[in-house]
């Protein structure tokens, strides 16, 4: 079974079980997180679509840790002026464990 879930302008599709990074949240290890924008829904033999949402589904997740992103470098140069300057940037991200996927 899985589910296309809605967060963060994004579209993340998630079984139950599965380790997922999402935009940074300030929760403490171990809380629950519940997703009630669900878009689809697949039990192994049938797809339910929304039109845009399931009315009553949801997904029920717990939060395991904050997370890095991958270092991205950013690189500022004016040509010939003698001026560059070179930052970088590591995004942070919430890590959630998804518990329960649960329908109408």
């Amino acid at each position: 079974m899985y589910a296309i879930i809605a967060d963060g302008g994004r579209q993340y599709k998630v079984e139950e079980g599965q380790t997922l990074a999402v935009d940074y949240r300030n929760l403490s290890t171990g809380a629950e997180l519940k997703f009630e924008q669900v878009l689809a829904l697949h039990n192994g033999t049938s797809t339910t679509l929304g039109g845009p949402l399931l009315g009553g589904a949801a997904v029920t997740a717990e939060v395991v840790g904050c997370v890095f992103g991958p270092k991205l470098v950013v690189q500022r140069m004016r040509r010939r002026k003698n001026s560059r300057r070179k930052n970088g940037h590591r995004q942070l991200y919430t890590q959630i464990k998804i518990q329960k996927i649960t329908a109408r």
